[in-house]
């Protein structure tokens, strides 16, 4: 078969053009039965390969016509032995990944600035995270990936871990030496799962870090919506032989995966991979050469800068992403919410993230020149309108992170435990029951099970003073937090 193929977005032509009477799902029948402004607008292609697993048309939950054909050249195109296409997007996948290598009580070697689903994942399983810190970057207040220093401590203590997890790009495009953790990983024959959920493209061109394939590691969720160019919420999940089971993997993917799985995201998997796999190189080196052209203007910009190689030098920063823009705007003496939103009320510009201190903009082969101008002239106009004198960028408060939580419970004891209502500012000294999180980039302030501190309280309180969105309670406002019941002694 060839890269240039689409067995599965062809297919589902063919059967439409066919215009068959369907007496099954989905009800609206292609289109027929659905708003008329919705399918005005949707458009009648869409609608019409809107389908279900019909025999002609295979089933992702025991694929072997065209979805098997489609995850096989995908596999092809990534350097793996299985892909497995995933329409819960690379959260699904990354639960997976968890779960076909954990099961209750086994240890698992995680980064402590892990996606929600990872932990979602280890509350699933009933494994016990041992967790590795990242590495603080103080001057923007983020956090990096994981060291080797700090993987090869974590197996010489827990040799029996089932599997040691990696982000790798980080969310802001930072890359740990992958390679050389797998190497360390597999010394020991422990399997490498990498969250790969900011890093579909990095495969496709030379000049930016080595992918999870490209490095050894056993698997790998990987955002094809996020930067590959499918639609939201398709990913897919990639498999190295050896240490993994693939049909495992086949097995745990369909138990958390809808049995009405969207051919229309299967679809726009199958063509995106074609494009990465025919053109990525020359999209993503269009790609970067524009990043870098907007990183050159934006560090022209008074109290204004864009991070580029300078980053690369400590353990945790072997490699970067040029593509992922990360913009501090603190000098401003404003916060990065504040930027957000002013693009958004005064030039109509969205941005990836914001958070306390910076910005974070993607470019990828959707964007154009007169995109990035306009960005570009709008943090020029924000600059001139805020003047900041030398004294008050001198007297700027420090960038502020705290320390990561103790964990007192497994996540899973923590979640399940018995558990009581109290009030946020009397929850000191307690046990967290539930996850609290700034959503983007979802990294969990606290998980299940961790002790809470007066310094992470007034971290929160921070984020919600600047309106980010700080998401996970199950009070909306934050005023109570869910924490583990105490028991007095009886007497």
């Amino acid at each position: 078969m060839s890269q240039y193929e689409t067995p599965l977005f062809t297919g589902l032509i063919e059967h439409a053009k066919k215009n068959p009477i369907q007496f099954h799902i989905p009800g609206h029948k292609k289109g027929a039965g659905i708003d008329p402004e919705f399918r005005a607008f949707i458009g009648d292609n869409a609608l019409s390969i809107d389908l279900i697993n019909i025999g002609p048309l295979d089933d992702l939950h025991a694929p072997k016509g065209i979805i098997k054909k489609a995850q096989d050249l995908a596999a092809d195109a990534f350097g793996a032995d299985h892909t497995f296409f995933s329409v819960q997007g690379t959260s699904g996948a990354i639960m997976t990944m968890v779960m076909a290598v954990c099961g209750p009580g086994d240890k698992i070697i995680v980064p402590r600035n892990v996606h929600k689903s990872v932990m979602s994942a280890i509350v699933f399983s009933g494994a016990t995270p041992i967790f590795i810190h990242p590495e603080i970057d103080k001057r923007l207040g983020i956090s990096h990936g994981i060291t080797t220093d700090s993987v090869e401590k974590a197996l010489e203590q827990h040799p029996d871990a089932k599997g040691v997890l990696v982000i790798n790009p980080t969310y802001f495009g930072i890359s740990a030496d992958l390679q050389k953790i797998v190497e360390i990983a597999h010394s020991y024959s422990v399997p490498v799962l990498v969250d790969e959920a900011h890093g579909v493209h990095i495969h496709f061109h030379e000049d930016l870090p080595l992918s999870a394939m490209q490095a050894g590691a056993d698997m790998a969720a990987t955002s094809v919506h996020k930067l590959g160019g499918s639609m939201t919420q398709s990913s897919v999940l990639n498999v190295r032989e050896g240490l993994v089971s693939p049909q495992r993997v086949q097995s745990i993917l369909s138990m958390m995966t809808t049995t009405s799985t969207s051919y229309l995201l299967l679809a726009s998997l199958d063509v995106a991979r074609k494009r990465l796999a025919t053109e990525g190189h020359e999209l993503i080196q269009k790609t970067i050469e524009l990043a870098n052209y907007t990183r050159g203007q934006l560090n022209e910009i008074p109290n204004i800068s864009c991070i580029g190689k300078e980053i690369i030098g400590t353990k945790a920063t072997f490699d970067y992403d040029p593509t992922k823009l990360i913009i501090p705007i603190y000098e401003l003496g404003i916060t990065g919410y504040d930027v957000e939103k002013w693009l958004r009320e005064n030039y109509h510009i969205e941005v990836e993230l914001s958070d306390l201190y910076n910005i974070l903009c993607i470019i990828t082969p959707g964007d154009t020149k007169e995109d990035v101008d306009m960005l570009i002239r709008a943090l020029k106009e924000l600059s001139h309108q805020i003047q900041v004198t030398q004294d008050q960028a001198k007297s700027k408060e420090r960038i502020f992170l705290p320390d990561i939580p103790v964990l007192a419970l497994t996540p899973r004891d923590a979640f399940y435990a018995e558990t009581e209502v109290i009030t946020f500012n009397e929850s000191a000294g307690r046990i967290i029951a539930e996850f609290i999180m700034v959503y983007p980039p979802g990294i969990p302030i606290f998980i299940p099970g961790e002790i809470i501190t007066e310094e992470n309280l007034t971290y929160i309180k921070k984020n919600l003073e600047a309106g980010l969105p700080v998401q996970g309670p199950e009070d909306p406002t934050l005023d109570t937090l869910r924490v583990i019941k105490e028991h007095r002694a009886i007497r």
